[in-house]
């Protein structure tokens, strides 16, 4: 497998290529320092994984959307000191294909890198849990009143805004605490009151101090 090495500090790509150099199953096509180099070099020699650093000149972020964009069959893995949720999210919605960290021991980079090749995710446990801690926060959950039938479940957020209609907060105020235009508070009472078939919000509130 052909890997292109893009990092600007020229001692982490010395290190790189030693733990590549001795697997068989890998051969370094090209290294960069920059943004510009990378995508230059990824274009020109069309290696199977690029290996990125997010910190590099231009833009890791910049080099991984252009990659991904021009060549989609590429494997991209990114191998930085950020282990932010904002960069690790932003790597992700770009489209890598890993995310590892340089405090890992590089012995250990051959097998994650062959990984990424055969399908599989390479990234460290801990931020495997904050991804998926992310998406649990993200993704609709269903909880209903006490009693309530199927049609009456409410995702997270109406339930959320429920709740808030409970402790007697006007539209605004729930749209401020949920950061929701109020119109968006208006449409989520208005599904909460046709889920639960009641007459309108108090009867909601009713149904859910009862719950």
């Amino acid at each position: 497998m052909r890997v292109l090495i893009a990092d600007d500090h020229a001692p982490t790509r010395d290190d790189i290529r030693r733990a590549l150099n001795g697997d068989a199953r890998f051969e370094i096509c090209a290294e960069a320092a920059d943004a510009a180099g990378a995508i230059q070099a990824a274009l020109r020699q069309k290696p199977d994984i690029c290996l990125l650093d997010l910190q590099m000149p231009g833009g890791g972020l910049a080099t991984i959307w252009e990659i991904a964009a021009r060549l989609p069959e590429v494997k991209i893995v990114v191998l930085t000191v950020s282990d932010d949720d904002a960069d690790l999210f932003a790597a992700l919605r770009y489209g890598v294909d890993g995310y590892l960290l340089k405090t890992m021991n590089l012995k250990q980079l051959p097998d994650a890198l062959n990984g990424v090749c055969s399908g599989e995710a390479a990234m460290p446990p801990a931020l495997v849990a904050r991804v998926l801690e992310q998406f649990r926060r993200r993704e609709p959950r269903w909880r209903q009143p006490a009693g309530a039938g199927p049609a009456q479940r409410l995702t997270s957020r109406e339930w959320e805004v429920l709740e808030l209609l409970a402790q007697g907060r006007s539209t605004a105020e729930i749209a401020e605490r949920l950061v929701l235009s109020s119109s968006a508070v208006r449409v989520h009472v208005a599904s909460i009151v046709r889920k639960l078939g009641v007459s309108g919000r108090a009867a909601a509130v009713d149904l859910f101090r009862r719950h």
